[in-house]
C-alpha cells in the first residue's frame, strides 16, 4: 500500500453525495478539482449535466459516498491492543525496533480504514520515536496517515509511570512522561517538548499514580491484596478501584502550560477524567479534554463555557467497562456533550483498540444518540479543530477550495445504511489515490 501521486497538474473527481462538515449536509452532483502536486483542492462546482463518460485522470465516484478524510483525534502509533499485550509489556519489554516496525504497521492500518489524519498523543515509552515516524510519513517514505504528535505526555513527579515494585533490585524501566513540577518547572517541560518538535502538548490532569499502595497482581504467581479496602465509588468503575486518579498539578500549574504552549501557537490536550480534573484543565483553556469519562452536569458546564473541545474516547468504555449500566452512562454523557452544543471530536484511544478498526469510535457515537451528520462533523472537521486548526499547518477536514485533498469513498449511500462506515472503497491523501490492490491510476 502506498500513496500513487498522479502524473497531470489536476484532476476531476465527481461524486454524486458529498458531505459537507460545515453545513453538516449531503451535497449531490458535485465536482471536485484536485492538484496533487500541491495536495490541495481546486474547486468544488457543481457537476456537469448530462455527464456521462469519465476518462482518465479523472475519477468517478458517483454511486459512493464522498466524505473529507476521517481523523483520529487520540491515537497511539506504537501501541497495540492491551487484550493482545499488556501494556506494561508493551513499554518495558518490547524493543524500540519492533515497536518501531508496529508503529508503521499501524499507521497503514489507519490510513487503508480512512483515517487520513492522526492526532498522536504520547509513545508510550518510546521517547520522541513518534517524530521520525511522523516526518517518514510527511516525506513518502512509508504511507500513513498526517501525524500530529505529542512526543512525551507532561505529568509531575511520581503521577504518570511505570509501575513496578523490584526497584531495590535495579530493574531499569522506560520513562512514560516528561516530568516537570511547579510553574517555572512545566514551563520548561512545554519548552522541551516544543523543541523536540512536538506538535501538540499533552498533559495529565489527573492519573492513577498511587497503585502501589493497593498493587494488582502483575505477574504469574502474584498474589492480590487478601483483603482490599471498600470500594467508595457507588458503584461507579472508576472511583470503586483501589487507586482511584487525583490530579496531578495545580491549577496555576495548568495554567502555565497552556499559556506557554498557546505563546508557540501549539494546542494543549489534557487527560482528565473526574469532575475536578475536566473544570480545572478547561479552565486553563486547553484545546481539548480526553476521556472525561464520568459523567458530570459541571464538568459540561466548564467545557461549554471555555469552547472546549471534548474527545470522550468512547472505545476505551467499550472494551474496558463489564459494567454495562456504567457504559451506557459514559455514552449518554458524550449524547449530553453534544446536545449542550460542545464540541466534539472522536478519537478512540487507538492502539488500546485496534487500528484500522478506527471507525469503531463513529459507531459508539452513533449507538450514543449521536447524529449522523454529527458524528460526521467530529471525525472531521472537529478532528482537525482539535489538531489546532489553522495553527496545525494544514487545511482538512472540510471538502473546499484550498483545503486538503483528503477524501474518503465509501460503498453506497450511507444515509440510508451506516455499515457504509466500514465498506472504504478508496482513500485519496494530498491529492493522491491510496493503492491497495484496487485502485491504480496508471
Amino acid at each position: 500500500m502506498y500513496e500513487k501521486p498522479h502524473q497531470s497538474s489536476t484532476y476531476i473527481i465527481h461524486t454524486s453525495l458529498l458531505f459537507n462538515s460545515r453545513t453538516l449536509k449531503f451535497d449531490t452532483d458535485q465536482s471536485i478539482t484536485v492538484n496533487p502536486k500541491t495536495g490541495r483542492i481546486v474547486s468544488v462546482t457543481p457537476t456537469p449535466p448530462n455527464l456521462s463518460h469519465v476518462s482518465y485522470p479523472d475519477l468517478d465516484l458517483r454511486g459512493c459516498t464522498v466524505l473529507p478524510g476521517f481523523v483520529d483525534a487520540h491515537a497511539h502509533v506504537f501501541v497495540h491492543p492491551y487484550t493482545e499485550t499488556p501494556a506494561l509489556n508493551q513499554e518495558r519489554d518490547e524493543s524500540l525496533t519492533e515497536r518501531v516496525l508496529r508503529a508503521g504497521n499501524n499507521a497503514k492500518a489507519g490510513l487503508k480504514a480512512g483515517f487520513t489524519t492522526y492526532r498522536d498523543l504520547g509513545t508510550e515509552g518510546a521517547f520522541n520515536a513518534d517524530i521520525g515516524v511522523r516526518d517518514a510519513i510527511s516525506r513518502g517514505i512509508i504511507p500513513g496517515p498526517r501525524l500530529f504528535v505529542a512526543t512525551e505526555a507532561l505529568a509531575s513527579t511520581g503521577g504518570y509511570e511505570i509501575r513496578h515494585e523490584n526497584k531495590i533490585g535495579g530493574t531499569s524501566v522506560p520513562r512514560l512522561s516528561d516530568v516537570c513540577d511547579g510553574v517555572d518547572g512545566v514551563k520548561m517541560g512545554v519548552r522541551r517538548r516544543l523543541g523536540a518538535g512536538a506538535d501538540v502538548i499533552k498533559f495529565y490532569a489527573e492519573y492513577r499514580r498511587r497503585t502501589l499502595r493497593f498493587p494488582q497482581p502483575a505477574w504469574p504467581g502474584s498474589q492480590s491484596i487478601r483483603y482490599p479496602p471498600y470500594a467508595t465509588g457507588g458503584g461507579n468503575a472508576i472511583l470503586s478501584s483501589m487507586n482511584p486518579p487525583s490530579t496531578l498539578f495545580d491549577q496555576e500549574e495548568m495554567n502555565a502550560i497552556v499559556q506557554t504552549a498557546k505563546r508557540a501557537k501549539c494546542p494543549v490536550a489534557s487527560h482528565a477524567s473526574s469532575p475536578e480534573a475536566v473544570i480545572m484543565a478547561s479552565n486553563a483553556g486547553v484545546t481539548s479534554i480526553e476521556h472525561g469519562s464520568l459523567p458530570s452536569e459541571e464538568s459540561l458546564k466548564a467545557m461549554k463555557k471555555n469552547d472546549t473541545i471534548y474527545v470522550p474516547t468512547l472505545c476505551v468504555a467499550d472494551i474496558e467497562l463489564d459494567d454495562k449500566e456504567f457504559r451506557k452512562a459514559i455514552l449518554g454523557h458524550a449524547r449530553k456533550a453534544n446536545e449542550m452544543g460542545i464540541r466534539l471530536a472522536t478519537g478512540g484511544d487507538t492502539g488500546e483498540s485496534a487500528h484500522g478498526n478506527n471507525v469503531r469510535e463513529l459507531e459508539l457515537f452513533l449507538e450514543a444518540g449521536i447524529s449522523l451528520e454529527d458524528t460526521l462533523r467530529a471525525a472531521t472537521l472537529g478532528g482537525w479543530e482539535a489538531c489546532g486548526g489553522d495553527w496545525c499547518g494544514y487545511r482538512s477536514g472540510w471538502v473546499g477550495e484550498g483545503w486538503q485533498a483528503d477524501l474518503v469513498v465509501l460503498g453506497g449511500d450511507l444515509r440510508e445504511d451506516q455499515g457504509a462506515l466500514r465498506r472504504v472503497e478508496m482513500v485519496i491523501k494530498d491529492g493522491n489515490v491510496v493503492v491497495d490492490g484496487g485502485f491504480i491510476i496508471e
